[in-house]
């Protein structure tokens, strides 16, 4: 099992038999199913409590309802309330928990050549008890830590360089280097990476046509991170935990092979890194502009639920 205090660098991952090239399958032990979270250990989660100042709070999730009409293919959520004189129930239907701002389980996609994260199967994938890399071992386990934030919308806007947000625009290590350099912040092990873009902000200024343009999946396009082996070398060796954005992909939508591939299936299938899309960082980003700190102490609940392949973050940070 890996020291998390001195994990290999990208070019250091072990060749072990049985396991990809360049991964990080067993380095938790073959049993594990929480991947990098394993890095946020008690000590860290101890030190990052302390960024808690003033005791402000930012929660993260974005409404449930938007996107409205769903990406990908996805649909929205129904909800019936009902009741009596003096109470209320409410049911929800055609719930997809990945529909908004949400966590991608190591499950949820897997490298296209070695499979799921630790060799999990397809077939163990059930969504019963027993099911293996779901929702719910990161729901038991709890997720809390420091967390950063780079603010590349406002560094690009900065340099008179807006980003075009119905473009596939891909933004490179020295891109996310040089805004990490502006805001002068550092990385520790077990982050949690937070990229504010300005993408929903965006997407709450579109008319209704504009937003049912963008369901079409043949023509839609979104700006992310660049895919490839640069990019995943230089995640990896941030030894974060885990990326969230607030855009609908993280990576730049499509993937496209000329251009490194699917990154999902580096940082999943082959990491063990957890990827959260659509958060609202607004209000976060708008505070760290204001007060100079980029940096957070995060808490996030995800959904118990057995075999679930996502869930909203049920996020807060707190500074």
């Amino acid at each position: 099992m890996a020291d998390d205090d001195t994990l290999p660098t990208f070019d250091q991952l072990p060749a072990v038999e049985g396991a990809p090239p360049k991964s990080a399958w067993w380095l938790f032990g073959k049993d594990d199913q929480v991947g990098l979270f394993n890095l946020q250990t008690p000590e860290r989660i101890a030190r990052a409590a302390r960024l808690v100042q003033r005791g402000v709070m930012f929660p993260l999730n974005w409404n449930m309802e938007l996107p409205n009409p769903p990406l990908f293919n996805r649909g929205a959520v129904r909800q019936t309330i009902f009741g009596g004189a003096i109470h209320h129930d409410d049911v929800l239907d055609n719930f997809y928990p990945q529909a908004s701002s949400q966590w991608d389980t190591l499950v949820h996609v897997g490298n296209s050549q070695y499979g799921f994260y630790n060799g999990i199967r397809k077939e163990e994938v059930t969504g019963r008890p027993g099911s293996k890399g779901g929702i719910d071992h990161w729901a038991r386990r709890g997720i809390a830590g420091r967390a950063v934030l780079l603010d590349i919308g406002r560094f690009f806007a900065a340099r008179g360089d807006a980003i075009d947000f119905a473009s596939d625009r891909r933004f490179t290590v020295d891109d996310l280097e040089a805004c990490r350099a502006a805001q002068g912040v550092t990385f520790e092990t077990g982050d949690v990476l937070l990229l504010r873009t300005g993408w929903t902000e965006w997407y709450e200024g579109l008319d209704e046509r504009g937003r049912a343009a963008l369901a079409n999946m043949a023509t839609f396009r979104a700006p992310g991170i660049a895919a490839g082996e640069a990019m995943a070398r230089y995640l990896w060796n941030l030894h974060i935990c885990a990326i969230a954005s607030d855009l609908p992909s993280v990576e730049a939508w499509p993937p496209r092979r000329e251009h490194g591939g699917f990154l999902h299936e580096r940082l999943l299938g082959m990491f063990g890194m957890a990827i959260g899309e659509l958060w609202d960082l607004s209000r976060l980003a708008a505070d760290c502009a204001a007060d100079g700190r980029y940096e957070a102490f995060l808490v996030s609940a995800p959904l118990n639920k057995t075999g679930g392949i996502g869930s909203p973050p049920n996020a807060i940070a707190l500074k």
